[in-house]
């Protein structure tokens, strides 16, 4: 592994096309902060986890992982905007799972009850290439709290410890997956509606269409060629709002 002197050294082209963790909204996001919207807009208040819920889920899932260095594997936004603080990411493969336009947003994040909108999660499958990010063992208990806020405020993933192969070795992450209990995972949504969510859904964070942008942004700069993306994102594109 590199020093902690330069993060991107393995990968120089992800320099300046990543979210500096220190101005980063996700940073100081708190789940609690969005309950008078959420309240307003007719969303039940059990909408989000408990802090205790989540704090239980990050001590559970993170058992044995706080006194070493923890790698984070990203698939979607973490891989632009983490939010928290690492010293070096690489570009990582997990087998099993796959990136899959299935997380449904009508909360008001890139999506609304009246436009909903798309992102992905990382679902059963053959294999997803993202990158991973490793914190340090001394920032992992502070960092991961930040995570935890940003990945599990409502509960749509299952935060595991899978395996990640890197061009430096195999390096155990936590990565987050898809919850098929959660309502907003939706695996049975259509063609039609994933591109329409995706060019029409808008919210506090920016569109869906500026999400897979992002996405397909950072693909291409690693040679990572998903099909589903990039056509996704095509057809999003050439979507006729006047329809």
């Amino acid at each position: 592994m590199t020093s902690d002197t330069d993060p991107f050294a393995h990968h120089p082209e992800l320099q300046g096309k990543i979210v500096d963790p220190e101005v980063s909204f996700f940073r100081t996001f708190k789940p609690s902060d969005f309950d008078e919207r959420m309240q307003a807009m007719g969303v039940p208040a059990h909408w989000r986890m408990t802090d205790d819920e989540r704090e239980a889920s990050r001590r559970k899932t993170l058992d044995g992982h706080l006194n070493d260095d923890l790698w984070v594997f990203a698939y979607g936004s973490l891989m632009w905007d983490p939010g928290f603080r690492f010293v070096e990411v690489l570009k990582a493969e997990v087998s099993g799972y796959s990136r899959s336009f299935c997380l449904k947003d009508e909360l008001g994040g890139r999506g609304s009850r009246e436009a909903p909108g798309l992102m992905a999660a990382l679902d059963d499958g053959p294999g997803c290439t993202g990158l991973a990010f490793r914190i340090t063992k001394d920032q992992v208990d502070e960092e991961t709290e930040i995570l935890w806020r940003r990945e599990m405020a409502t509960g749509v993933y299952v935060p595991t410890i899978i395996g990640a192969e890197t061009a430096e070795g195999t390096v155990k992450c936590v990565a987050f997956i898809a919850n098929h209990q959660a309502k907003r995972i939706r695996r049975d949504l259509t063609r039609e509606e994933q591109v329409r969510y995706i060019a029409t859904g808008t919210g506090v964070l920016g569109t869906s269409l500026e999400y897979i942008e992002n996405l397909a942004e950072h693909l291409t700069a690693l040679g990572i060629d998903d099909q589903e993306v990039f056509s996704l994102l095509a057809a999003a594109k050439g979507f006729d709002k006047s329809a």
